[in-house]
Order: structure tokens, then sequence, then C-alpha cells
């Protein structure tokens, strides 16, 4: 909001530090200063001090970082847009005038609409690959937190100025695969699914379990069956292809109702030859050892090729014995293909936390076989979700939460809330309204807690309305929304603040200002909750501005300013809120 500022402010650094013949930084680092009556922006002074100790000067670094900064604080005197320039403790501080900086925060907000805080394109691509479920089997919320948190972090690494790429990696070929279609072909051939096709193929699924259990001879045909995958036997590969694409239309329509889309789909099943093929490469490289002659498998034995003492990546089996494919085989063949099919800065894996130790393997596997790019590789893991009663999923056995159904239940329980608040709303404005709310009660619990530890999800907190939940976050924005609807006219110019600012005022202006700051800090360390955070004390900060400073009945420059800061605080909301794929209603 202050770059013109800044940017003067760096030149005269630097004119003053080569004056002294005090080396200069490649970049000058600036901290915002916590609000204390003042707003302002501080750079350290040790970093100049210690590089002219490292020359070989005898100095005391904090002595030496406090010289430093009086000597700039005197030489800039009170440059233009400041009130006043201190060093204290090496540090060079310099603060805005409180009533500029609040209308530039404003102004800042609504000249940018739905873009502010967004940064400039980084030139730099990265790709999140997410969601990943399992073909012919049901579609549960086991795959919840995955399929939100990742939408998200792309959200986010968008709005930071990356350009991404969304990748969803379905498993559509393995035992429990060949499992289904087995069943299918001997029990239900030529059945259609029905509306809830999800539930009905993993029905079929735990059905070829139970009759596995029941009867375990038949595991012969099963394999037979394996067999004639294998050898891609036409009657086996259109069966499977046909119901293949009844899972993949169907996930389709479940990430439309969770405002998710994919740039890129991959799959198990393509990477499964080409996987083979990476592992003859690493035979041959003398990566891998094949112990298949001695009824083995192939193997890279990590630790031992970086010459590790101690145990830490162990032994990755990347084949088995009778030469079918893993898991390993098939990551190792996707994180090619990865950065074959894109220019990729960063490749980001959102896989659940149980597969660390197997992504460290897979990366650091094709980092051993040269590929320059594999440290370039991410796993962001994240826990599982605890439902109401401790309900623990199983989809072998059918004892599973459907995903379908917990939406459902989301928005009906939303829908009575609504019934409850406002029945003044048309059926048209409920349903809408429900689902909105519905949905962002399911996604906040998940984004809101470090992804790296357990989500325990209830209702009663999820769709609370004066708690930390989505359904608070979203009615700061209908009431801002309710303000400026009872405007008369356009929304005010800017102008200069003339009256002293509120307490409640000065926090929502604080708050708002750290959106883009809070932006960044998500987006570098892959981490939803400091947009849940900010998203929420915005709500907070807004509400307590909202009972404590009247807007529509303030004295007229106070009301243009207010009318204003009310505009920027509904549009931080709703870019916030956007980032975290939560829709921000207009009523409720």
């Amino acid at each position: 909001m202050f770059a013109a500022e800044k940017q003067s402010i760096e030149a005269q650094i630097r004119t003053y530090l080569a004056s002294q013949g005090i080396p200069e930084p490649e970049e000058i680092q600036w901290n915002s200063i916590p609000f204390e009556g003042d707003w302002g922006i501080s750079t350290p002074c040790f970093p100049l001090a210690a590089q002219e100790a490292r020359s070989g000067k005898k100095i005391n670094v904090p002595q030496r970082a406090q010289e430093i900064a009086s000597g700039l604080a005197d030489y800039l005197g009170l440059p233009a847009g400041f009130t006043r320039v201190e060093a204290v403790k090496g540090y060079l501080n310099l603060y805005f005038s409180s009533g500029e900086y609040s209308v530039r925060v404003v102004d800042s907000v609504l000249q940018g609409g739905a873009a502010y805080g967004r940064y400039a394109a980084r030139g730099e691509q990265v790709m999140v690959e997410f969601s990943n479920p399992n073909t012919h089997k049901a579609f549960h919320v086991g795959h919840l937190r995955s399929a939100i948190l990742g939408e998200s972090v792309a959200r986010i690494l968008d709005f930071a100025g990356y350009e991404v790429v969304r990748a969803n990696y379905i498993g559509d070929m393995g035992l429990h695969v060949i499992k289904w279609l087995w069943n299918y072909a001997q029990y239900h051939l030529g059945e259609k699914p029905p509306a809830d096709t999800t539930k009905w193929m993993g029905e079929l699924y735990s059905e070829a379990n139970q009759r596995l259990d029941k009867d375990p001879e038949l595991e012969a045909e099963v394999r037979e069956y394996y067999s004639r995958w294998d050898q891609r036997d036409p009657e086996v590969v259109a069966l499977w292809e046909e119901t293949r694409q009844w899972s993949v239309d169907h996930f389709e329509k479940i990430y439309q109702v969770l405002d998710i889309h994919f740039d890129r789909w991959y799959s198990n099943s393509e990477m499964e030859q080409p996987g083979k093929q990476v592992v003859e490469e690493l035979i041959e490289q003398g990566i891998a050892e094949d112990e298949r002659s001695i009824g083995g498998p192939v193997i890279v034995r990590i630790d031992e090729k970086l010459g590790l003492k101690k145990e830490k990546y162990r032994v990755l089996v990347v084949l088995r014995s009778d030469g079918t494919a893993l898991y390993s085989t098939e990551d190792l063949a996707l994180g090619i293909r990865k950065f074959s099919d894109y220019d990729l800065h960063t490749s980001v894996y959102v896989v659940d936390v149980r597969q660390s130790l197997h992504f460290e393997q897979v990366f650091k596997t094709l980092e051993i076989a040269g590929y320059e790019w594999a440290p370039r590789s991410q796993h962001l893991p994240y826990e599982v979700v605890n439902l109401p009663g401790n309900v623990v999923m199983a989809s072998r056995d059918g004892t599973i939460v459907l995903l379908e159904g917990l939406i459902d239940e989301s928005q009906a329980r939303a829908r009575q809330i609504v019934e409850e608040k406002n029945p003044s709303l048309s059926e048209e404005q409920k349903t809408e309204v429900a689902r909105a709310v519905g949905l962002g009660a399911l996604k906040y619990p998940m984004l809101a807690r470090d992804n790296a530890k357990i989500v325990t999800f209830d209702w009663e907190s999820a769709l609370d309305f004066n708690g930390q939940a989505a359904p608070y976050i979203q009615y700061a924005h209908v009431r801002a929304n309710s303000i400026l609807r009872r405007m008369e006219g356009d929304l005010p110019e800017s102008t200069p603040i003339e009256h002293e600012l509120e307490p409640a005022e000065i926090e929502l202006i604080d708050t708002i200002s750290r959106f883009p700051t809070e932006v960044l800090r998500a987006a570098e360390e892959y981490k939803t909750l400091h947009i849940t955070n900010l998203a929420f004390d915005l709500a907070r900060t807004f509400n307590d501005f909202y009972k404590q400073c009247p807007v529509l009945k303030a004295e007229p420059g106070v009301r243009d300013y207010r009318l204003r800061l009310v505009a920027a605080a509904r549009q931080t909301i709703a870019n916030a809120l956007n980032l975290l794929s939560i829709e921000a209603p207009d009523v409720m």
C-alpha cells in the first residue's frame, strides 16, 4: 500500500550505506510493526553489522547495528507519508499516519476487489495432486479431507501468483478392481448403475469380498481373471473401460457439488507398464537389485545407496517377485510423467499421512536415479477425520459413510437452521443458503486444523453461528451486505479521515491489512489454517465493529468512511472464504 514510499526509502538507505562504505544487501527486509497506536514497518540492521564483522572488522554486532540504524534515522529525517522514524535496538522503524494508512487499506481493497491480496504472476508452475479416489468403490468421507484440502491449497497457491495445475490420480486398477469385475461378470452382468452409482459399486465390492471369505476356493477364479487382464483380454478390458467410466462420471458429479475441478487426470493403470520400464532401468543402473531369480522381489536399498550408517529410508520394493506392479512401481512412473508433461517448479502430493515413508522412498529413489527435479516433489500429508460416534470406515466389509450422504445431511441440518433464523426467505433462497452453509460447515473444520492432525468432526460446532465455524464467518459477510443494501446511492468516494478512529475500527483495519501477508504465508507453508484463522478474525473484528460503531446513523464524514470500511470488510471476507472454497452468501 505504501510501495512508492517504501521504494524511495530503500533508495535512500542504499545511498547512505554507499556513502559510509557499508556493503549493500541484495534485498532490504521489511517487517510490519504490530499496531500500538500507529502502524509501521521495520528493517533490521543486524545483517549489515554481521557482514562487516565477517569482513574482518572487530565490532560488537548489536552495538554496530544500533549505530547503523541511528545513522539511517538521522539521514532520512521525516520522509513523506511517515509520521516518525526511530532507531531502536538495531532496528530502523518508520511509522505511518494512522488516518492515511487506514484510508489506503480500504482504498486498496476496494480497488482490488476480488483480486485484493492476489500476488503478481511468478512464472512458476506448481502441480497439486489430490483427492485420488479408487474406481469400483464407494466415494466415502475418507476421501473428503484430501479433496477439500487439495482444492484450497491450489486456490491459495494460485492467489499467491503460481500457475497451478490441479491433478487427480485415480486408482482404477489393482486387486480391488479385479475382484469387482469378477463379481460383476459372474453375478451381475448386464446391470447398470442406479443414481447413487458409487454406493452401488461399493456394495458390489463388499459383496465380492464376502463371497471370497465364504468360499476361499473362488480366489482361483479371481487370479485367473487378473491373468486375463494382464494379457489384455478384449472382453475384460471392454468391461473394465465401461465400468471404470461409471465411477469417473459419478466422481465428476461429486466434484461439481464441492466446487472442485481438475486440469489433469492420471490413473494407476496408465502408469503400470511405464513403471515396470523404470524398474528395468534402475536394475540396469545398478540402483535396484533383482532378486526374482531366487523368488524375491526387485528392491532398492536406499540407505545403502546413500551411504547412510543409520537407517532412514530403508528398503523400497519396486516390483513383486512375480513381476507385477506395486504402488511404488507406478509412483516412480507418475513422478517422471508429471515433470515430463509440465514445466513444474514443484509437485505437491496431498496424500494420507500414512504414506509419508512411501513418498520419501519414491522421491529419494528418483533422486538417486539422477532426476534433478526429484527434490522438488513434496508430500503434503493429512490425518484422518473422526465422525460422530467414532465411525471407522472399511470399504472391504461395507461399513462406510458415503460422502453424498454426509453432504445431504449437512444441507438438511443447515436448512433447518435457516428456517428458524430467516423464515421469510423464498424457498429458492432457503435452498441456496442451506447448500452454501451446509458445504461451508463441512469444509471449514477440514481446513482449520493443521493438516497433520486428526480432525474430530461434529455437527454442533460445524454449524455454530457464534463460534469458529464457517456459518459465523458467512454471517459476518451477510451483515456487511445488509448495511450496504440499506445505503442510499453509491458507495462514497475516498476522502481523508477527519475523526479519531475507534478501537474497533483500528482492529478491523489491521485485520483487513493482514490478508495479503497471510495469503503468502499459507502458500509458502501449504497451510490452509492461516486463512481459516484470518477469516475468523475478520468476522470477529467486523462483528465487534458492527456492535460498537454506528455506520448509517453516523455523522456524514464518519458515515462515508465507515461505509467504505464495511465494503472493504465484506470484500476481504469474501476473498478469504473463496480461498477456502466456501461461498459468501448475501443473505442467510
